[in-house]
């Protein structure tokens, strides 16, 4: 049975119920601090705000949400300014955590702390989680677990008593950058809020910052006691006595949890790891190099299938070292693409000892060594200056630049403080620039928006301009990004590599998980190429191109391409020159761009850069072939690297282990199954389904077998397995006896 809740202390609450844009701090007025305070008072003293937003963004009506009472004008939060220390329905931010950390910090000053409760989706399938409660940590009521015959069960006590206070954030996507939203607030608690001094104490303001974990693993390599530890801490941060955010507990827990951490043995398991892995499949690839102290300092791996991955779909890569191993101190390096479906493939990890030139040269380096020094065309990373450094000295030929989501992602501790409730203006002005597709353009319109929004001084955006050549993509459509600038969204890669970081325990154990969690990612991506190609390809038009274009991509890539074919009627075609058209949408009367067509050598370019960008003809050179004639693409213009079927993708077949031939396997039997249950709703489906697979089994036997010594091996033990026959040299499938015409109904009853 539920228990039920304590009754409420015995002071008087009330409640007040405010509309959207009375939830922020102005801090350019003269009384908005002392508003501001006072409302943490209110706060802390039982006044309580609610607020609710439906999940699309709008408003919730007063209807919905009750009535709405007066509130003294001294007590109103202007929603002029980013310092939202108070959540307000429409707060917007990057990620779950920054929620949650903003969340944390409002709580703590309120006298409470919060939990993660509900969430609507899963991580890595389908959207991930689009929607995040959080609650107060008295949320909810304590669950009675079911006793066991014979056990008594503890009674233990409970600080839960069904409070309703409340944060809801739902996912949004801004300029295909997901951020997060306040769809939901209230402030209502039936329990005695904490004061400052007791707050600190509950479990979720116990924490270590890594930089203070650093320091107390420091401290306890000179011998230092704990006592010790907290009292240098305390006067480093200069705090009174007995106020720092943990306790001597947590301290005392932290140590014996790097002991329980044995790196250096761990670091021995490590390499007999890779050399058995090495021993099992001889395409293993892994380096590491040992110190002066026999620690690991670096170690890289590459698994065979990332190899031949990256032989095929290494054109265009992204280095992500935006992660660390906490238990080892180490930071966590990885490779990976997009292959010809769009699918995220991976193509090696390292771990580094530190974080400077020579960490990521040796990285840089090993990799190449593993891909027989083959260097991508192009490479995304983090906005590192040390690894742009040891980038431009082991990759002098590849085009380096950054990954704009991770600039994008401090844009609002950057900005939103400085600009205020110009912020969003801003920010869609920022995106419109970064699309640009002259160099010109972009250098003008830049000095208008620092002139716009007197940014002549911030140090970000002196940062962000010198080095524009690196993020901007007027300075990159003329490198093959695979797509992976534009529209490759990071989620796929954050959470491939959140399952690496929740495989760490030993690392041993972890590079073994990372096999394991490398294989499933393959496997996914399998069934989901499969998946596409199940698809019937729809063409919008009768035109010979679409159709050529449809034998010849992969799904996903003709999806790109249809994008670009289905737009090319909106834009007008004007000979200039010989050869030379002006291209611009019809309701434009400036701008536009210039197709140069040069009909008998097949060539064909576009001053936008689209294809040389996405490997991917655009609706500019699209509407010069239609207009002109054009009833085939040429051969350069549909690269390989994004053919439904190429060579590469044989070599891959080529070279499956058994492991890997059985899950193939499995993953055909998967289909037939998936074939047989869709093609039962109807009898178009299964006279569909029989004409399609006869056609295929047809192709199949066509197919060479496989021979030793000029014999066929697969045909020299064949066996017919029907009763009547038993004969030798060929099996059921192709038994004389029910080929011949004399068979009856009798004998096909028997059968």
């Amino acid at each position: 049975m539920r228990s039920t809740p304590p009754p409420d202390p015995p002071r008087q609450f009330h409640s007040c119920y405010v509309d959207l844009p009375l939830l922020a701090v102005d801090i350019s007025s003269s009384y908005s601090i002392c508003s501001f305070t006072n409302l943490i008072q209110r706060m802390s003293e039982g006044t309580s705000l609610v607020m609710e937003s439906s999940e699309n963004g709008t408003d919730l009506s007063q209807d919905d949400i009750g009535t709405v009472e007066e509130i003294p004008e001294d007590t109103i939060l202007s929603r002029q300014t980013s310092v939202n220390l108070v959540p307000f329905l429409g707060q917007r931010f990057v990620s779950q955590d920054a929620a949650y950390e903003f969340y944390c910090s409002f709580a703590k000053q309120c006298g409470f702390s919060i939990r993660r409760h509900r969430t609507r989706g899963k991580d890595g399938v389908g959207r991930g989680v689009t929607r995040r409660d959080f609650t107060c940590h008295r949320g909810g009521y304590p669950q009675i677990k079911p006793s066991e015959d014979g056990k008594l069960q503890r009674n233990r006590k409970s600080s839960r008593c069904g409070c309703q206070a409340y944060m809801r954030i739902v996912k949004r996507a801004d300029f295909d950058v997901p951020e997060w939203r306040i769809t939901g607030f209230s402030n209502i608690h039936n329990h005695e809020l904490l004061k400052s001094n007791e707050v600190r104490l509950l479990p979720a303001y116990c924490s270590i910052s890594p930089d203070d974990k650093s320091r107390i693993c420091t401290f306890a390599k000179a011998g230092m006691s704990v006592r010790q530890m907290l009292r240098l801490l305390e006067l480093e941060k200069g705090v009174k006595l007995g106020c720092l955010p943990f306790t001597e507990i947590d301290v005392r827990n932290l140590l014996q949890s790097f002991r329980n951490v044995d790196r250096d043995n761990d670091a021995i398991d490590l390499i007999a790891m890779c050399k058995k892995l090495k021993d099992e499949n001889p395409n293993f690839k892994y380096d590491f190099r040992i110190d002066g102290h026999n620690r690991v300092e670096h170690i890289a791996w590459s698994y065979a299938s990332s190899v031949q991955l990256y032989e095929a779909f290494g054109d265009a890569v992204v280095f992500d070292t935006t992660h660390r191993l906490d238990a080892y101190d180490m930071l966590l390096g990885v490779w990976v693409g997009v292959d010809n479906h769009g699918i995220t493939c991976f193509f090696g990890c390292v771990l580094l000892r530190d974080e400077n030139v020579q960490s990521f040269s040796w990285a840089l380096k090993t990799f190449l060594g593993f891909m027989k020094g083959k260097a991508p065309q192009t490479i995304l990373t983090d906005k590192n200056m040390w690894l742009k450094e040891a980038i431009a000295i082991e990759m002098p030929a590849t085009k380096h630049a950054f990954c704009i989501w991770h600039i994008i992602v401090k844009f609002s501790d950057w900005f939103s403080v400085l600009l205020g409730s110009q912020y969003d203006d801003w920010k869609a002005e920022f995106h419109r620039l970064y699309n640009l597709e002259l160099v010109e353009d972009f250098e003008q319109e830049w000095r208008e928006m620092i002139n716009k929004y007197g940014l002549h001084e911030n140090k970000h955006i002196a940062s962000l301009y010198a080095l524009r050549t690196y993020w901007a993509l007027p300075f990159l459509r003329c490198y093959f990004f695979a797509g992976m600038m534009t529209t490759f969204q990071p989620e796929s890669i954050n959470a491939l590599i959140q399952r690496f970081l929740s495989a760490q325990s030993q690392l041993d154990h972890f590079i073994e998980r990372v096999a394991d969690i490398v294989d499933f990612n393959d496997q996914a991506g399998a069934k989901q190429k499969m998946q596409q190609k199940m698809h019937k390809v729809c063409l919008t038009t009768g035109s010979p191109i679409e159709s050529h274009a449809a034998a010849v991509l992969t799904p996903y890539a003709f999806s790109k391409f249809q994008e670009e074919f289905v737009s090319a009627p909106k834009y007008a075609s004007i000979l200039l020159d010989e050869g030379c058209f002006h291209v611009r949408h019809h309701t434009q009367v400036d701008g536009g761009c210039k197709v140069i067509w040069v009909p008998r050598q097949e060539l064909i370019s576009c001053s936008c850069h689209q294809f040389e960008f996405s490997g991917i003809l655009c609706r500019h050179v699209l509407r010069v072939l239609s207009t002109n004639n054009c009833f085939h693409i040429p051969d350069q213009y549909l690269p390989i690297r994004w053919h439904g079927v190429s060579s590469s993708s044989t070599k891959l077949s080529q070279a499956t282990t058994p492991r890997e031939h059985a899950e193939r396997i499995q993953l055909l039997e998967s289909m037939v199954s998936t074939i047989i249950t869709e093609s039962m709703e109807t009898e178009e489906r299964l006279d569909e389904a029989c004409e399609q697979i006869a056609m295929v089994l047809a192709h199949i036997k066509e197919l060479p077998r496989p021979t030793h010594n000029g014999v066929d091996i697969s045909r020299k033990q064949r066996h017919c397995s029907l009763s009547f026959c038993g004969q030798f040299e060929h099996d059921s499938s192709d038994c004389p006896i029910i080929e011949g015409d004399n068979l009856t109904g009798d004998a096909l009853g028997f059968l």
